[in-house]
């Protein structure tokens, strides 16, 4: 398995202290207000106990799933084991809109049967207070955590939190319409909450489907890496790009056109440094692919119906044959262009041939449509 980088590492760090922090506020909040809410009297407070529940449960599976996220790639996953963190991510949407369901059902049933509603005592907006105290907090914290390591799965628990500091705003407004003689202000409140957490989770979990079925990266940064690329030095062109999220970090997808008669080296090393400053001037940018080019491959006639090199030095052989001035198989460069096979022959200056050869040489292979020029170099 391959190890994780420093940044990796620090990203994995940030994210369960986050979950840890979370975990224990909200088992504080779920015991809170549940027995202050039988103890008040508070059927909404007890409900949003239960929410914090929630809540506790969702920090556990960010803590547990970050832990298998963190792993780099390995030979059963090549691109790492980001997309666990999306799936997860899809989960905690399915769940709020679950809880948004129930809070919903909840409330449907109180405004059916107003005289089952209890009269909750004044300790339960103390109690109410305090959770929206506690669940802003958390929000803010983990929502600046979320975004600073890019992770959607730490962005969609902050979200949670949210929920659960807005959903006790809910409560203390019903708690209070309650307390003033107004025993319908809590059911509406609370399904007016609940359509706000549906709608998170929805955007959560569509989010990362979009994630699962390799949406590509947003507009803004597609250009940035058409930026990137564009500025490396050997670079005519590119083509063909391609990009996908894997769980807050990225993968690039790319056909770069260098100079047709470059070296095989050379190309590479363009190709390297595409995929150095890519990975170092977009930070989401993990895994970098890069199909060097010598020609537009969406545009070009392809040569890959054309012999490779063996096939192609037997027929050269052959076009040659009888003809005393050869070269050896290693002197001769082949260029795969336009749907023909250009032809490079050099020689040393001991046994350059003379113009009426160098014409043989050339005239010889003319009637064969799968060549092109021949050229001959002296040095």
């Amino acid at each position: 398995m391959a190890e994780n980088t420093p940044i990796v590492e620090q990203r994995f760090q940030a994210i369960q202290q986050a979950a840890i922090v979370g975990a224990l506020v909200n088992l504080l909040l779920a015991v809170v207000k549940t027995l202050v809410g039988v103890v008040a009297q508070s059927q909404s407070l007890v409900a949003d106990g239960i929410h914090s529940l929630s809540d506790l449960l969702s920090d556990g599976l960010v803590y547990f799933v970050s832990r298998h996220a963190r792993h780099g790639p390995d030979s059963d996953h090549p691109y790492g084991h980001g997309r666990f963190e999306t799936m997860a991510t899809m989960a905690l949407g399915g769940l709020l809109i679950l809880v948004a369901l129930g809070i919903c059902w909840d409330a449907f049933l109180r405004m059916l049967a107003p005289e089952t509603l209890l009269e909750p005592s004044a300790i339960a907006l103390y109690a109410a207070g305090f959770s929206i105290i506690a669940n802003e907090a958390l929000f803010i914290y983990t929502l600046r955590v979320g975004k600073r390591v890019k992770s959607d799965l730490l962005l969609a628990n902050a979200w949670h939190h949210r929920s659960d500091a807005v959903s006790s705003v809910a409560v203390l407004v019903g708690i209070g319409g309650t307390m003033a003689g107004l025993p319908y202000m809590d059911a509406v409140a609370a399904i007016g909450v609940a359509i706000m957490i549906a709608k998170i989770g929805w955007d959560l979990g569509w989010g990362a489907a979009q994630e699962l079925v390799d949406v590509g990266l947003p507009e803004e940064r597609v250009q940035a890496i058409k930026t990137t690329i564009a500025t490396v030095g050997g670079v005519r062109d590119f083509h063909m790009l391609r990009t996908r999220s894997l769980g807050g970090r990225a993968a690039v997808d790319v056909h770069v056109l260098v100079e047709p008669r470059l070296s095989v080296s050379e190309g590479h090393m363009i190709g390297l440094m595409v995929e150095q400053e890519l990975k170092q001037g977009i930070e989401e940018i993990e895994d970098v692919t890069i199909h060097i080019d010598s020609e537009n491959d969406e545009s070009a006639i392809l040569s890959n119906a054309l012999p490779l090199r063996t096939e192609a030095l037997l027929m050269l052989d052959q076009c040659w044959r009888g003809i005393d001035k050869t070269v050896a198989n290693n002197r001769i460069t082949l260029h795969y262009l336009n749907g023909q096979i250009e032809v490079e022959l050099y020689f040393d200056k001991s046994e350059s041939p003379d113009p009426v050869e160098i014409e043989h040489l050339k005239s010889a292979v003319a009637g064969e449509k799968i060549f092109g020029e021949v050229r001959v170099f002296v040095g």
